[in-house]
This record gives structure tokens, sequence and C-alpha cells, in this order.
């Protein structure tokens, strides 16, 4: 990417491509009902963000936003979501127009390190609330499941992108051409 500048048609939409991709993981987690599954012979308790199902008799499903930190968890999870679809629709602004590429550009990998921030704390949240909230017993089984790993993926992709929005910048001079080529030619 760097060897061919932004200018590149196959290498520009790589980032903002990236962040989309990071914004479908979060929808993924959002909407998923795989978050916490625990079972115990003959219970099943499900998990989401929002709800934690029991199947004793039928199932049985009680809201997680009653609990404080069931709010806090959604909440702080919603708000990295959310700065995560700010980004994107900022990256795609910033690769669409040229003469704005790297003005804020660094803005944008900062806006990513914020949302992987508050998606990190709705995940930590919700894991050791959860567990709190449901107790072990002799025989219980508990994994976090695929929803609970979309929402980690999310937040790592958050960190990963921010890292590459924060240091495109300092090779601008590179990307745009403006730096005269360095031949090195050892002495024959």
């Amino acid at each position: 990417m760097v060897k061919y500048g932004l200018d590149y048609t196959r290498c520009r939409w790589i980032l903002p491509l990236l962040l989309g991709l990071a914004m479908i993981f979060g929808i993924i987690a959002l909407a998923g009902w795989g978050w916490m599954t625990t079972q115990t012979y003959p219970h099943v308790r499900r998990a989401s963000l929002w709800n934690i199902c029991f199947l004793e008799e039928g199932w049985a499903c009680k809201s997680l936003l009653t609990y404080a930190w069931g709010r806090g968890a959604a909440g702080t999870f919603m708000v990295g979501f959310g700065l995560i679809v700010i980004c994107f629709a900022l990256s795609i602004i910033a690769f669409a127009i040229p003469t704005l590429r790297f003005n804020f550009i660094r803005g944008i990998g900062g806006l990513c390190f914020v949302a992987a921030v508050f998606s990190l704390m709705g995940l930590v949240i919700y894991a050791v609330m959860l567990t709190k909230y449901i107790p072990p017993t002799p025989g219980m089984v508990t994994q976090f499941d695929w929803s609970y790993g979309f929402g980690w993926t999310m937040c790592i992709m958050g960190i990963g992108l921010g890292f590459f929005f924060c240091c495109l910048p300092l090779y601008e001079d590179h990307i745009l051409g403006n730096v005269k080529p360095y031949n090195y030619y050892p002495n024959i």
C-alpha cells in the first residue's frame, strides 16, 4: 500500500473496507443471541447483550437492562459501535475527496482507539458481571459464544485500524511522491 500510495486504485479503499467489516461484526454482536451459554443438566441458560433466557420447563427470558451493570455494558458497547460507524463514514469522506485525505486521518485513528476502549469496557463489564450474576454450580459448563467473539473482533479491529490510521500520515510525502527516491548502490 505504501509502495503505490493511496492513489493506487486497489489499495485506496482497504482501510474503509476494514472499518466496514468491523461495523458488520458489531452489528452481528449486537443482534446475536450467542453471548453466553451455560449448561447444567437439565437446565440451559442462553444470554445475549440484552436478555438472559432460562430453559427449565419452558423458555423464560429476563432483561439484563433491569440491572445497572446490564445498562452499563450495553451502553458502553453501543457507544463503541456508534464511534466505529462514525469512523467508517469519515473514512469514506476522507478517501473520496483527495484534498481532505491527510487532514483528518489521525483523528479517525484516535476515534478508532476511543471506540475500542468503549467496546472493551462493555465486553469486560458483561463478562465479569454476568458470571457473577450466574453463580457456578457443580457440573456447570459456561462458555462465551460466537456473538461475544464478534464483539471482541470489532474491538481488536478498532485497535489495529487506529494504529494504521495514526501511522499513515507519517508516510504522506512518500505516498504523494514528494520524496526523492534513494537508490543504494554498493561500491563494486
